[in-house]
Formats: C-alpha cells, sequence, structure tokens
C-alpha cells in the first residue's frame, strides 16, 4: 500500500463509525474511541515455586534489568510473600502480577485461587527452572476448570544449555528437545492435556522459544487487550516488531482524524495541530525502542555503546523527531493529497465540512503511516545491531496485516 493511500479497512471503518457533520460530536466520539484503547487494562499474572526465577522473568517482560528502577526484587530465597504488582514503565495498564509459589503454607493449594484473587486475571504463566511437579498440574488444571488460560514457562534454560556443552556429543536442539519431551511427560503424568511447554532464558530473550510465546499471547488474546499486550512486548523480534506496526496502523485513522478536526475548533487556528501530532509520533519512537531512555537501557543490556546503536536509526523522523521536521515532512504529504482526500471526504462526512479537512487528515494519516513504516524498520536494525546478528526473520505464519483486522 502507498503511503498516500487510504486503506480500504480503514475507509469502512471510519464511514460507518462518523455519520455526524457536526465537529464537537465527532470529537467526542473519535476521543471515546482513543480514550477506550488506553485505559484498556491487561492483568497477568505470574506463578512458580522458589528459586524458578518469577521476578527475572517479570523483569525481561518490562524490558528492564533485576537492579532498574522499578524492577521486580530478585533474590535466592523465596521474597514473594504475596500477591505483588508491577505496572510497565512504558505501557502502565499491562500490570504483571508476582504471585507467591502454590503449596506455601500461607497459601496452600486448595484455598490458592481464592486467596490470590483468580478473577482479575487475564491469563496465568505457570514458571519452572526444573520439572514442573504436582501443585503446578493442580493448578493448572484448576484455571482450565474456569475457563481461564494459563501457559508453562521452563525457564532459566541458558544455564540447562550451558551445563549441557560439557558434553562431548552436545547438540543444542537435541537438549532443547529432551527438556521440552520431559516437561510435556511430568505435567501429562499428573492429568494436565496437552500442556503448552515454553523453554525461555529471561536473559536471552531473542533465542529458544520466548519469541513462540509472545505469539501464542497475541494470537489467543483479541481486541484492545491484544493491542496493549503488543505495545508492552519487548522489540526481541522482528516478528514483534511488525504486530506491533500493524497493531498501532489499526488506530491511525483515529489518531489522524483526531488531529485534524481539534485543529479547527475555535481554540485551534493552525491548520493541524502539531503538538498532538508530536504526542503521538513519540509514543511511536518509544513503542519502538528508538527514543533516549530504551537506547540507554538497551546500550546497558547489549553492552553495544548508544553511538553505535543509534547508527542504526536511519529514517528522517528517527533521527530528527523535532516539530519543523514534523512539519515539513507533513507539507510535503499535503502536496500529494488532494485526490485521495476527495475519496475521503465522500465516505466521511464531515471532513466534506470542514476547510482544508480531507487533505489535512490525508497528509496526518500518511505521515503517521509512513513513520510506522520507517520506525518499524529502525527498530529491526537496531535488533540486529544490539545481538550482533546479520539477519533477523520474520517466523510468523499467518498474514500480518489482515490479522489485525478481525
Amino acid at each position: 500500500m502507498s503511503a498516500k493511500e487510504i486503506r480500504e479497512q480503514d475507509l469502512a471503518e471510519m464511514s460507518s463509525i462518523i455519520q455526524s457533520k457536526v465537529i464537537t460530536e465527532v470529537t467526542n466520539q473519535v476521543q471515546a474511541l482513543l480514550t477506550s484503547l488506553e485505559t484498556t487494562t491487561l492483568d497477568i499474572a505470574i506463578i512458580g515455586d522458589s528459586g524458578a526465577g518469577k521476578s527475572t522473568f517479570i523483569n525481561a517482560l518490562q524490558g528492564l534489568g533485576d537492579e532498574d528502577v522499578g524492577a521486580a526484587k530478585t533474590g535466592v530465597t523465596e521474597t514473594t510473600t504475596e500477591p505483588t504488582l508491577y505496572k510497565h514503565p512504558k505501557i502502565p495498564t499491562v500490570r504483571l502480577w508476582d504471585l507467591p509459589g502454590i503449596g506455601t503454607p500461607n497459601f496452600l493449594a486448595d484455598q490458592y485461587l481464592k486467596k490470590v484473587d483468580f478473577e482479575k486475571y487475564d491469563f496465568f504463566i505457570i514458571l519452572a527452572s526444573e520439572r514442573f511437579r504436582e501443585n503446578n498440574a493442580y493448578l493448572a488444571k484448576s484455571i482450565r476448570a474456569m475457563n481461564k488460560k494459563f501457559y508453562f514457562v521452563r525457564s532459566k534454560i541458558d544455564l540447562d544449555i550451558r551445563a549441557c556443552q560439557r558434553n562431548k556429543n552436545f547438540n543444542e536442539e537435541s537438549v532443547l528437545a529432551q527438556i521440552r519431551a520431559g516437561c510435556i511427560c511430568s505435567l501429562q503424568e499428573e492429568g494436565v492435556e496437552a500442556p503448552k511447554v515454553f523453554l525461555v532464558s529471561s536473559f536471552e530473550l531473542h533465542k529458544y522459544d520466548f519469541y513462540k510465546l509472545q505469539d501464542t499471547l497475541v494470537q489467543e488474546l483479541n481486541g484492545q487487550k491484544r493491542h496493549v499486550l503488543l505495545l508492552s512486548l519487548p522489540n526481541n523480534t522482528a516478528e514483534v516488531v511488525q504486530h506491533k506496526k500493524y497493531s498501532l496502523k489499526r488506530h491511525v485513522w483515529k489518531k489522524a482524524l483526531m488531529t485534524c478536526i481539534v485543529s479547527v475548533l475555535p481554540t485551534q487556528p493552525v491548520p493541524c495541530n502539531t503538538p498532538m501530532l508530536m504526542e503521538t509520533l513519540t509514543s511511536y519512537q518509544k513503542n519502538f525502542g528508538l527514543d533516549d531512555e530504551s537506547l540507554s537501557m538497551l546500550a546497558q543490556n547489549s553492552k553495544v555503546p548508544v553511538l553505535e546503536l543509534k547508527k542504526a536509526i536511519t529514517s528522517t523522523l528517527g533521527k530528527d523527531l523535532s516539530a519543523n521536521r514534523v512539519q515539513a515532512v507533513l507539507n510535503e504529504a499535503a502536496s500529494n493529497s488532494s485526490m485521495v482526500a476527495s475519496l475521503v471526504a465522500s465516505r466521511v462526512p464531515l471532513l466534506s465540512h470542514v476547510i482544508s479537512g480531507g487533505v489535512s487528515f490525508v497528509a496526518t494519516y500518511s505521515l503517521l503511516n509512513s513513520a510506522l513504516d520507517d520506525f518499524a524498520q529502525d527498530a529491526e536494525r537496531l535488533l540486529k545491531k544490539a545481538c550482533g546478528i546479520e539477519e533477523v526473520e520474520i517466523k510468523s505464519s499467518y498474514d500480518t496485516e489482515l490479522f489485525y483486522f478481525d
């Protein structure tokens, strides 16, 4: 799709939702849609026995190191004695709950789900650093009986691989297959049918099964909860980057329309609300880990200097996200938007009644879509630079773009 085109899915959604020609009515309507998106919560429960690596796993999901501000406390002894909340540092509506291990004196198995307020969680991740035990299976069966989803994560896989590398006939794939088979077998022996087991290292998210876990979670969530999950995921694979891009693109028309109609209200005499546009682009920049804070953290974790990482960011707005640069790009987009603007105005009644409304909308829509494409490419180059790899493969087996128009 050309940057100067409008997706038919977007046009259809706009024309079905936006019927009014009154600017204030449409403003309230679009703002309600955006507010609903931005306030959607996702509660994820992380469960595991002492030493399973729950806290480190939670920090990895948040994109934090164990010693960073806001990180979950880690230690060699059980540090979780009651459900502990960690809000995602970039997407605070994503809430990670560190739950005490099942079977501890204060959380006996038969009372566990009631004590941890089971109903509040959208899904459960059950961690073990060795074999899954009877209590893990009991919990899984109880969760399934209540129609909630759960996922088994075998943690600290990097330590297993390191230990096995001393063997003369070491083969990584064979070791991983044996560990996975052992986990599945132990769970099936405890009565868990068709368990999903993911092998993960919280220190090497680009390896093993972490991308499979992310992909499964994305596919099994719906609508706005899927969207907020995607925005919270670390940009550790090209697939996640693409998922984020297309999920954000689904809401571009709302951002573009809101930016343009607000600018024609009596309090906004300028042709386009540049501050609002800057706010949206800045949020995109953070979503893809291109802001200074994210780069600094990535440099610390990858041991690649910030200046070296910044060389991977080559897009115009990635290198210079300033109001002047944004306005220049917007002006260029507007100069080529008149034909598409006529089509949009014919489908969305409001825009035909606003001076330059169609052109302004198409230019803003084009700029935001192009920025998402460019930021995603920057993020993939950044991933390669940080991981020291030559090629980033997208492992998704379905049409990524169509997936988000469900």
